[in-house]
């Protein structure tokens, strides 16, 4: 165990990490501290809220846009703050975690923006949460460089008018930071990771000519809106930035969230940049919240549900008429293939699909869209060039034709397809692949040419929950059951020994991922979420 400074209202409770005293200073954990104690009662209460708006789904199965909040959806004259010069063009976003190799590379990149990922595409080890918090202010620097062990390669940054705006993303409100304690508790993760890169770095990008901007992860109602913005408040009069400094982009990653986008922006309205559509763990929040709503909400194998399923349509576009009415940026979701230096045929059908999903996104009025993989850079970026020309943006499109009713927005059974046999094998694959990684650290992970992330895996498991507990029968004829669950499991496992050799199973965490895969993809008692137990078992 090792303390800052014996003045420091923070214990840090790991072992002392290279350079960690420049990010754990007892400026900055003080600063943390005030966060914690100001703030984590009312995320707490927010918590609660969450439990008790599921209890109502369960009850009614249903939901709809807030009679108590219409007045704001009603009033056409308030709008977001207009947006910073940095963050007006946004028509290609690369995501990824805050590794010092990826930090440069995404930086390079030649998109508009990177989401540096402290969420979902990071396991939050402590060296993780300060190494990437380290890597950040080092390129701000220009103090980065890396070779890469392996090849020899280096990797320096380019130019600083080359260089993508980071849109720093932080931990949702459920994770605490076991390492970082304040009076005794844990300190809530989205905190640590806000707090030290705000501390830290917002005068520093306003100087550079940019600023503290963030993307906001599983936000759940506007309510949980209106914290990140008090807390955005007093972060900037603590630290002495002007008043609207921050600006945040929401993810619309939950269903409870896509009936409360304008209240969302209404409540962050001085530092709202706009709203970003998130895809797997938007499906995740269905089976989630309506997983005890009968056959009408099973979905069916996560890959069949694309973005022109009827209810994810009307879920984007109501996301761009919303964000174009209040002036904010519409961003589209991930193109998550990864190129493979093998098979260019599996690249040629892959690149043609990721040209039509953001050639759709663009004529939709979606101002950019999400890559995972420097190579898709210009796919994206060609597909809004076409749209956009010139001009950086096309808030002015207003999308007045679309029209989209509550009940749009959860017809699951609009779709067709059904569950399959494949699908229930490929959601246990890539659900034991990837918890195994990121028990081994890892967040941002390659499977069959995705880039996989912590939405996958929720994904992934929630299909089988819902399979299970929905009695469904597959094309084969076999049920969906716990034991045929164990059974894809088990096979899964040794096709994996297989694979990559005796040693390097034994090497891994392979049994263990695949125990707590069926732990949360069988248990009655459905997990929140699976990095909650995750956590429980990662080392460091």
């Amino acid at each position: 165990m090792s303390a800052p400074a014996p003045s420091s209202p923070v214990v840090v409770d790991a072992e002392p990490l290279p350079r960690q005293d420049e990010v754990l200073t007892p400026e900055a954990l003080a600063f943390v501290a005030e966060l914690h104690r100001l703030f984590t009662p009312r995320r707490a209460g927010l918590l609660a809220r969450r439990a008790e708006r599921r209890a109502e789904i369960a009850r009614t199965s249903t939901l709809d846009f807030l009679p108590e909040t219409a007045a704001i959806r009603a009033d056409d004259s308030w709008k977001v703050a207009p947006s910073p010069a940095a963050l007006n063009d946004r028509r290609v976003e690369i995501t990824g975690p805050t590794d010092r190799k990826m930090t440069i590379n995404a930086l390079n990149s030649g998109a508009k923006i990177w989401l540096a990922d402290f969420e979902d595409a990071s396991a939050p080890t402590w060296e993780n949460v300060v190494t990437g918090q380290l890597n950040l202010i080092d390129a701000y620097t220009r103090a980065i460089d890396f070779t890469d062990p392996n090849s020899g390669k280096s990797y320096a940054l380019k130019a600083e008018d080359e260089l993508a705006t980071v849109v720093m993303r932080p931990r949702g409100w459920h994770l605490n930071e076991r390492h970082l304690l304040v009076d005794g508790e844990q300190v809530p993760g989205a905190f640590v990771d806000f707090g030290l890169y705000f501390f830290h770095n917002a005068q520093r990008l306003l100087d550079l000519g940019k600023g503290p901007y963030f993307y906001l992860p599983k936000t759940e109602s506007h309510l949980e809106a209106r914290l990140w913005n008090d807390v955005f408040v007093f972060a900037q009069d603590y630290v002495g930035v002007p008043q609207g400094s921050v600006r945040a982009t929401v993810l619309i990653e939950t269903i409870t969230a896509a009936y409360e986008m304008e209240e969302i922006l209404y409540e962050l309205r001085d530092h709202a940049s706009g709203l970003n559509a998130g895809r797997w763990d938007y499906l995740f929040s269905i089976v989630k919240n309506f997983r005890d709503g009968g056959p009408k909400f099973v979905l069916p194998d996560r890959n069949a549900v694309t973005m022109t399923a009827p209810f994810m349509r009307a879920y984007t576009e109501l996301l761009v008429r919303t964000c174009h009415k209040r002036g904010a940026h519409a961003i589209g979701g991930m193109a998550a293939f990864i190129p493979s230096r093998r098979d260019e045929a599996v690249n040629k059908v892959a690149f043609e699909k990721v040209k039509a999903d953001k050639d759709r996104e663009a004529g939709d009025g979606f101002d950019g869209s999400w890559v995972a993989h420097p190579d898709l850079v210009p796919i994206a970026m060609a597909s809004f060039d076409a749209v956009l020309g010139e001009r950086p943006n096309q808030k002015d499109r207003l999308r007045e034709d679309v029209d989209v009713k509550a009940a749009d927005l959860i017809a699951v059974d609009s779709l067709h397809a059904k569950p399959t046999y494949p699908g229930l094998v490929n959601a246990v694959q890539v659900g034991i692949r990837y918890i195994e990684a990121w028990l081994r650290g890892l967040g941002a992970v390659a499977i069959f040419n995705l880039m996989e992330d912590a939405a996958t895996a929720e994904i992934s498991r929630s299909q089988i929950w819902q399979w299970i507990n929905a009695g469904v029968e597959f094309e084969n004829g076999e049920k969906a059951t716990p034991e045929l669950a164990r059974k894809v499991a088990a096979e899964e496992l040794e096709n994996i020994r297989a694979e990559i050799g005796p040693d390097a199973f034994a090497a891994g965490h392979w049994q263990q991922a695949h125990d707590l895969l069926l732990e949360v993809a069988l248990d009655d008692d459905y997990a929140d979420f699976l990095t909650l137990p995750a956590y429980e078992q990662l080392k460091g």
